[in-house]
């Protein structure tokens, strides 16, 4: 059989109906059964359709065989040339004017599936069969693209879609997906109510169902007659610029709950959709929506329950949607919906992982006596917000401070919670004043009782602003820089040591002179090593950098804090975020001798006497008489208290920094507490005074006694 004349046969699904008129758009909806076929009928469609109609302009552009008569006879008796004729089913537009050898292929758009055109000149239907456009009977001009009209364009338009909202992480970026995707080729504009608030995986939701517009997109009201959508002129306001209502309260048992619950996506021309429209969009917003069937009311469903709706909406001068496009609707609700249920569940995750790392680090630094801290921590990447590094600095008796910072293998919540428990158990070390290779020793027996492989880096000094001194002790972790007040920067020889976790191994303090103006640098291997470089090339760059930012600020003044810490990470390059970075930077100001009064007091009664005496000595060539009563009464206090139980001889020590901090050691280890004493009782109002009168007071238990401390504000 010769194709020629199978090509001229239209499908049931282009052929304007009986008694329907060619110019109704809405013709083309209704599908009549299909004819039967002669033999090899199928064969030659489906051919045709896998050439998307290059056979046909072929045969078109090449003269036919000598000896044979072309066929222009219709099967409707038309006379029309098939071949050539305007009204060809893949054809397309201009062909006819001879626009070129790729005249007759589509003009791509964006996503790769062609714009829906409008519906004609002013809606009026064209008369005669030239320049109609088959499925419509609407005339489309030259070079205007052609509508979705095969079930391969909707295909192909429903995975590019999907994939692009496939693409968002977070709940903006889906429905931006969802909005981009559609806007201009599926609907002119989309509106997309989603609740409020939304539930997060199976929390069941209380009070009345509120839907809020969470986004709509709408293209100009001005197109040029290539088709586009970016007018040079701002558009002209148009009647979808007036729909939608930012809240909508969905009654139970009304028209909108009804077509909600129903899931799937009707159009709003049906009598459910249309009363269910001034409840989503308001009285205005709905009498605005175009007539006839130019708008999809979807639901939008999740894994369980109704999360929101979207509208998609046409110009009344566009063609309207078909049947297929419902289904088309469908597809895009059920992604949107499922990845907005994952991307909620995401933000949940994502809010429990920074919650619980937040906790993990300290929120604020202390205030110590003798040195300033700064600190910084920045995780591995946006989608890994915890992990193992931490850091801490702890207050100790003596004014002195324990500087930490540690790092636990791995990215995970598990890692963050081992992290949280070696951290918590250092701090009650700290507390018990233990001395730094102690305190890794129980870190490393608390890691072994956590697991077997649970493995961690640690270091640990201890600086006493009044010595001058630090004490630093390593599990495995990269060494400390000292940049010192004239520019130099030394990485600092402390003993490597075995990571925490691996059990048996002894470690090793070292004492080293921490002079005034001097900073210490801890930090984890993050920020050192990456996979372009090894850890002792980074440690050399970090050397460098800080000798590099000192020499800034002269050889008298050491670099801001804060401004040092920022300058360190910007050492890191793209490729340098393999790990997390903490971070932390201890400036040693010191305490200065001349600020400093330190005595041995005998156990006797006659101790407290001369606890006052040399108290206001210290206080008269501090030029500080006006504490001299409030420090002798609260002095007598305390050393009375210690020299009642102690064996071996009292310690006072009183230092001036911003207050006046005095501290008393003795040999006991039982802490004194605070307690209400009765009328009759000779005793007992002792720390009574010191609460009253003192800014602050406590109590630190060392290995050697107890240290008994109050702090006064002097002028």
């Amino acid at each position: 059989m010769d194709f020629t004349r199978v090509t001229e046969q239209p499908t049931s699904f282009d052929r304007p109906q009986p008694g329907a008129d060619p110019g109704d758009p809405r013709g083309a909806l209704v599908h009549a059964q299909e004819p039967a076929r002669a033999p090899g009928t199928g064969a030659a469609l489906a051919a045709q359709a896998r050439s998307g109609g290059e056979s046909a302009a072929s045969q078109a552009a090449s003269p036919a065989p000598s000896g044979a008569a072309p066929e222009t006879a219709a099967p409707d008796g038309s006379g029309q040339d098939t071949v050539t004729g305007p009204a060809s089913e893949h054809s397309q537009p201009g062909a006819e004017h001879g626009a070129g050898p790729d005249a007759h292929r589509p003009r791509p758009t964006s996503e790769g599936i062609p714009v829906q055109p409008a519906a004609g000149q002013e809606g009026r239907p064209v008369q005669g069969p030239d320049g109609r456009e088959r499925r419509t009977g609407q005339v489309t001009p030259p070079g205007r693209p052609t509508p979705m009209r095969r079930d391969g364009d909707r295909l192909r338009f429903v995975g590019a879609a999907t994939r692009r909202i496939a693409r968002g992480i977070d709940l903006d970026e889906i429905v931006m997906g969802l909005c981009r995707a559609t806007v201009p080729t599926f609907s002119d504009a989309i509106l997309v109510y989603l609740r409020e608030p939304l539930p997060v995986g199976d929390e069941r939701p209380t009070g009345p169902l509120v839907l809020r517009l969470r986004r709509s997109d709408r293209i100009p009201a001005d197109r040029d007659t290539e088709g586009g959508f970016a007018p040079i002129a701002p558009p002209e306001p148009n009647e979808l610029d007036s729909v939608g209502e930012e809240l909508c309260t969905v009654r139970p048992g009304s028209a909108l709950a009804e077509v909600l619950r129903g899931v799937r996506p009707v159009f709003t021309d049906a009598p459910a959709a249309r009363a269910a429209l001034p409840e989503l969009l308001g009285a205005q917003g709905a009498t605005a929506v175009p007539d006839g069937q130019r708008a999809i009311l979807a639901p939008l469903r999740g894994r369980r329950r109704v999360i929101g709706a979207a509208l998609f909406l046409r110009r009344p001068e566009r063609i309207p949607f078909e049947a297929d496009d419902l289904l088309v609707a469908a597809q895009l609700a059920t992604h949107s919906a499922l990845g907005i249920d994952k991307a909620v569940l995401y933000g949940r995750e994502a809010y429990i992982a920074d919650e619980l790392q937040r906790t993990m680090l300290p929120e604020h630094l202390p205030r110590c006596t003798g040195v300033r801290l700064a600190s910084r921590y920045l995780p591995a990447a946006e989608t890994a917000r915890v992990g193992g590094d931490w850091y801490d600095a702890i207050p100790l008796p003596g004014s002195r401070v324990a500087l930490v910072v540690g790092d636990v293998m791995g990215h995970s919540m598990t890692s963050a919670a081992i992290m949280g428990q070696l951290r918590t158990t250092a701090q009650t070390l700290a507390g018990l004043d233990l001395p730094p290779q102690e305190v890794l020793h129980h870190l490393d027996e608390q890691a072994q009782r956590l697991g077997v492989d649970r493995m961690a880096t640690c270091l640990y000094a201890v600086y006493d602003p009044v010595s001058h001194r630090i004490t630093i002790a390593n599990a495995g972790h990269p060494p400390p820089v000292l940049l010192h007040l004239g520019g130099r920067a030394e990485v600092l020889r402390v003993p490597a040591g075995a990571p925490i976790g691996v059990g048996g191994v002894d470690f090793e303090a070292v004492e080293l002179e921490a002079p005034a103006g001097a900073t210490l640098l801890l930090y984890t291997d993050g920020l050192v090593e990456s996979r372009l470089r090894d850890v002792w090339t980074g440690i050399e760059q970090l050397r460098e950098k800080l000798a590099a930012t000192a020499q800034l600020t002269g050889p008298d003044h050491p670099p801001p804090l804060e401004a040092l810490c920022d300058e360190v990470l910007d050492m890191l390059g793209p490729g340098d975020r393999d790990d997390d970075i903490a971070l932390l930077a201890a400036r040693f100001d010191g305490i200065a001798p001349s600020d400093v009064a330190y005595w041995f007091l005998e156990p006797e009664d006659a101790a407290p006497g001369r606890a006052r005496r040399l108290a206001r000595r210290a206080l008269s060539r501090w030029g500080l008489e006006e504490l001299t009563d409030s420090v002798e009464l609260l002095v007598s206090e305390v050393v009375t208290n210690a020299v009642r139980y102690a064996t071996r001889p009292v310690t006072l020590r009183l230092l001036r920094t911003d207050v006046l901090r005095c501290e008393v050691g003795d040999d006991v280890p039982q802490l004194p507490r605070l307690r209400q004493a009765r009328a009759t009782d000779e005793g007992g109002r002792g720390l009574y005074l010191v609460n009253r009168l003192a800014r602050r007071w406590g109590a630190t238990r060392l290995s050697t006694g107890k240290v008994v401390w109050f702090e006064l504000n002097h002028g």
